[in-house]
């Protein structure tokens, strides 16, 4: 179903670009409208091939054909917002009836030049981001413990082994003492395990490697990979990783499927746990609330990749308000990745992907 979506959606996109494009001046004196048709369906056959042979395939084909489909259907929708918004400035050319081709034709060109720097930037490694958040309850022989975080790495056709290494070395790097990943790990298609879990298996740290289920950790193998390279694997409920210091995991599988169940769940994750410093791990950044009120102190989720390609996180901002970055949520700290790798186009509108890296001290008590 979410495939007849996509590819309805990308098909409209289609037909409205070329529509648009074949009455730009610079394009009607130097191709016929047949030849603009024939690039239009020669691209859309394109993301058709790609969704069939390259998203379900493995090997350099498969890649291939993935990585052109995906980031011809993300620079698609780049262009289509620069020209809708031109249309929209313009009455769709009925304010402007002369001028209204030009105007349309620097929409076009914006467009281009902007998915141009999508595709460069979601080709940029992952940054590593500094975070120093204060726990209540954190025993002073914990001060300075690091905890990095990894998100939506969605491994598959795109994203191999050879980009796994690199984030594995990016995360040793940064000396953890307790690794974390919030999920979606995995794309659930186009790798088979064996090729991702030995480098999965460097993945360590002296508190261990703990993980939370995303969404795509429901399709294909990508729940084996957590467990046979093994991590813990948080599913509504939590673990003291040291005296003291508690971490709790919401299956968010689950809570994909049914948001009203994901309270229960945050609720169920926390039950009977130790009067201690507590982090939780939630996929989807919801229920913050509910923790918050829960005590606990530090929240970390994923799922949102920041929105990826501006402007599409407006549209997930109203799904997910907490975006990206740090949030201050009824006194406890929220923290929401932005993704480390990419899903669907590897292009990125304006902001790479991250590595978190906070760094846990004790809140100072308030005096009596």
């Amino acid at each position: 179903m979410f495939g007849t979506i996509l590819t309805c959606v990308v098909t409209v996109m289609q037909v409205y670009v070329f529509w648009r494009a074949a009455s730009v001046p610079f394009v009607k004196r130097h191709l016929s409208w047949k030849v603009v048709a024939a690039v239009g369906a020669g691209l859309w056959a394109l993301f058709l091939v790609s969704r069939q042979v390259g998203h379900g395939g493995s090997g350099a084909l498969a890649s291939t054909l993935e990585l052109l489909g995906m980031d011809w259907m993300g620079a698609l929708f780049v262009i289509s917002v620069t020209l809708l918004a031109m249309d929209v400035l313009t009455g769709f050319g009925l304010l402007v009836r002369r001028r209204a081709p030009a105007l349309r034709g620097l929409a076009l060109a914006g467009g281009v030049v902007l998915a141009v720097v999508a595709m460069v930037q979601g080709m940029r490694p992952p940054v590593v981001e500094d975070y120093d958040v204060h726990l209540a309850g954190l025993p002073e022989e914990l001060d300075g413990t690091v905890v990095v975080a990894l998100s939506d790495m969605h491994l598959g056709s795109l994203l191999g082994p050879r980009w796994l290494e690199a984030r594995v070395a990016q995360a040793a790097a940064a000396r953890p003492d307790l690794v974390v990943l919030l999920g979606d790990i995995t794309e659930g298609h186009g790798r088979p395990v064996g090729e991702l879990l030995p480098i999965m298996r460097r993945l360590s740290a002296p508190m261990g490697v703990w993980a939370v289920r995303g969404n795509h950790e429901n399709h294909g193998s990508g729940e084996s990979l957590l467990e046979e390279a093994g991590f813990g694997v948080l599913r509504d409920t939590w673990a003291e990783v040291r005296p003291g210091l508690v971490l709790a995991g919401v299956d968010d599988v689950r809570a994909w499927r049914d948001t009203g169940a994901g309270g229960q769940s945050v609720s169920k994750a926390l039950a009977g746990r130790p009067g201690s410093a507590t982090i939780l791990l939630s996929h989807i950044p919801w229920h913050a609330e509910v923790a918050a009120d829960a005590g606990v102190g530090l929240m970390l989720s994923g799922h949102t990749h920041g929105g990826q390609i501006w402007p599409f996180d407006y549209v997930i901002r109203r799904r997910c308000p907490l975006l990206e970055g740090r949030y201050e949520v009824g006194g406890m700290t929220a923290i929401v990745c932005r993704g480390t790798g990419t899903w669907g186009p590897r292009m990125r509108l304006w902001r790479p992907g991250e590595i978190l890296r906070i760094t846990l001290h004790p809140k100072a008590e308030p005096a009596p």
